[in-house]
């Protein structure tokens, strides 16, 4: 019984990391960026869920109708007005000093605002769960794979069903031929960078559902974020959702023989076999396909 309640946490971990990841997969895919603050941006993301709860008396999920939007708008000006201004040579190695840069910002201003002190929602739902099987399920756990699960989905249809989809897959997959064919592949990165701003909206506002926040969290998300979109193939959004639900499973079954803080690991030894091993990824190649 405890593998199985292991099993089913496992999943509902791994779609939220899926949600948390995809944002960092569509900088790469669609400009070769490393997007250091995108961890920063989700921890912002989740003091402004708990802002507007502990201020304003607003449920967290209703927060996303201004903070989408105005993540989406935040990461257009910074794609158009700071990253598109950068030489492609020097490009991915500058989008690191840059974004770390924004990274320490961010922090800044959350702990003048806020100090350091923990901060947690306090939901009349936040304690509530269900038996699933036998397996003990956390009301909040579910509603942020689902909001994981309903955001990938759009994003999914997005991409595949809808003319901007077509041109940014085209942006990310051959922007030269993009060009040619007559797509502003300036302004479509841009959307597409705010796109990943607005997934990094929604998963802080799942992780604020369940995660206790303080300025520094986000170096604690930085590692295993990466891991997940170097295992799953860098730029395939895809390949980083199969890579989050197997590293998710992996990551709570192991917390029974080793406990929750060395399971963390898991990441980090995924990450070095996946670039001794297959530096592309062992996902991206096929599931890319699909996308």
């Amino acid at each position: 019984m405890l593998v199985f309640q292991s099993v089913v946490l496992g999943l509902l971990l791994g779609g939220l990391y899926a949600l948390l990841a995809a944002g960092l997969t569509l900088y790469f895919g669609i400009m070769r960026v490393v997007m250091i603050a995108h961890s920063a941006f989700l921890i912002l993301a989740a003091y402004l869920a708990w802002w507007t709860n502990d201020r304003l008396g607003i449920d967290p999920l209703l927060s996303m109708v201004v903070t989408v939007p105005l993540f989406f708008g935040a990461g257009v000006l910074l794609q158009r007005g700071l990253l598109s201004r950068l030489r492609p040579a020097t490009l991915t190695m500058m989008s690191v000093l840059i974004t770390f840069a924004i990274a320490l910002i961010i922090e800044g201003l959350l702990g003048y605002a806020f100090t350091g002190t923990q901060r947690r929602i306090q939901l009349g739902y936040g304690t509530a769960s269900f038996e699933l099987f036998g397996a003990r399920v956390a009301v909040v756990k579910l509603i942020a794979f689902g909001l994981a699960v309903v955001s990938l989905a759009c994003l999914y249809v997005l991409m595949k069903r809808t003319q901007f989809g077509w041109a940014l897959r085209a942006t990310i997959q051959h922007p030269d031929a993009a060009r040619l064919v007559g797509i502003d592949t300036e302004r479509t990165a841009g959307f597409g960078f705010g796109l990943g701003l607005a997934t990094a909206a929604v998963g802080g506002t799942a992780l604020s559902l369940d995660t206790t926040i303080y300025p520094s969290l986000h170096w604690h998300w930085i590692g295993p974020l990466m891991a997940i979109i170097v295992v799953g193939g860098l730029g395939s959004v895809p390949g980083a959702a199969a890579a989050a639900l197997v590293l998710g499973l992996a990551q709570s079954l192991l917390q029974i023989p080793m406990g929750a803080t060395w399971a963390q690991t898991v990441f980090y030894v995924a990450l070095f076999a996946t670039l001794a091993v297959r530096p592309q990824g062992f996902f991206g190649g096929r599931l890319a396909q699909r996308f």
